[in-house]
């Protein structure tokens, strides 16, 4: 079996091409030649750099491909201008499902890898229900819009097999977000921002891998799935395991109103612009950060495609912070 993986150098796409290599399949690994291959090793991965810009630069690239799969894991969280999310998440998309279309006619499934975020505060004022597939999305960050119109695109398309995943916050070694919470706690301080309970989902990577086969495998075309590892948890839950884990060092707890990171977050994106460099201090970052609800409801991807998380909170952040230290991250 062939398959493609695009963000393949990234952090889910490292992970997805581990697995598709254990399940004896032929990968192709797209990346940027710009990309590192740090975790890209193995020398049965056969390397490719597509143009995602260019529907007639593609179709030539994967012409002669004879693709089985396509996982679409590349895609931009972070930006220096408002036009890149479309540019990579919307038209990046749209232009790779187009030359698929074109050129790979045997192709059984596309999974693209969306995000719980598409929804936006759809529940917030509704604190003890869960989001569900069938709630209507209202993004509210640059990164989650472009990622629906993408969603929208390829529902569009007439006989192209496609499941789209909506995952929850991703977490597991090589990430770098979850990541600088960590290094915030070993250098003894923890940040929060609101004073209204807010209930948090999560899901380690290895679990979102195996929910990408999954859909592979039983995904029903057309279809869409929440993903979390199935528990709703406070704010404090993550950084109290990553003290643990860290060997409970001492912690400054600064917890500020929302208005204070409106202020941050808003310095963040105007000094990023000055400097030409991408922060993770942005605007995307201050709506996701004060919605208050994420709890979700992954009941159709339990029954429809077998999916059993198999890392709770507790179980992956042990094996994220073992990893951060064992590779000098920590």
């Amino acid at each position: 079996m062939n398959i493609l993986i695009t963000g393949a150098s990234g952090f889910i796409g490292s992970f997805v091409v581990e697995e598709a290599l254990r399940r004896g399949m032929n990968v192709w690994a797209a990346m940027r030649k710009t990309s590192s291959k740090k975790y890209l090793t193995d020398n049965r991965i056969n390397f490719i750099e597509l143009n995602l810009d260019s529907p007639a630069e593609l179709a030539g690239q994967l012409t002669g491909l004879e693709l089985d799969y396509v996982v679409h894991a590349a895609g931009a969280t972070k930006c220096l201008r408002a036009s890149d999310f479309n540019r990579v998440n919307y038209y990046g998309t749209r232009n790779l499902a187009l030359a698929i279309r074109q050129t790979q006619p045997q192709l059984r499934m596309f999974v693209f890898i969306s995000s719980l975020s598409v929804y936006g505060p759809v529940k917030d004022s509704r604190p003890d229900e869960d989001i569900k597939i069938t709630d209507t999305p209202v993004p509210d960050t640059l990164y989650a819009q472009s990622k629906l119109e993408a969603e929208k695109f390829l529902d569009s398309l007439e006989d192209f097999p496609c499941v789209t995943l909506r995952p929850t916050g991703v977490y597991g070694p090589r990430e770098t977000d979850y990541f600088m919470m960590a290094k915030s706690i070993k250098g003894h301080t923890d940040f929060s921002v609101g004073y209204r309970p807010q209930h948090l989902t999560f899901i380690y990577v290895k679990d979102l891998v195996q929910a990408v086969f999954k859909a592979i495998a039983k995904g029903k075309n057309g279809s869409k799935y929440i993903l979390s590892d199935g528990n709703t948890y406070q704010s404090r839950t993550f950084s109290d395991l990553l003290c643990r884990e860290l060997g409970n060092p001492w912690v400054l707890r600064i917890k500020a109103p929302i208005w204070i990171l409106r202020i941050v977050t808003w310095i963040g994106e105007y000094a990023g612009r000055l400097r030409g460099k991408v922060t993770a201090l942005n605007n995307d970052k201050y709506n996701i950060m004060r919605q208050r609800n994420w709890r979700c409801d992954i009941t159709p991807a339990k029954e429809e495609l077998g999916y059993k998380p198999e890392y709770d909170l507790d179980r992956g952040v042990t094996e994220a912070v073992k990893w951060y230290k064992e590779n000098g991250w920590l």
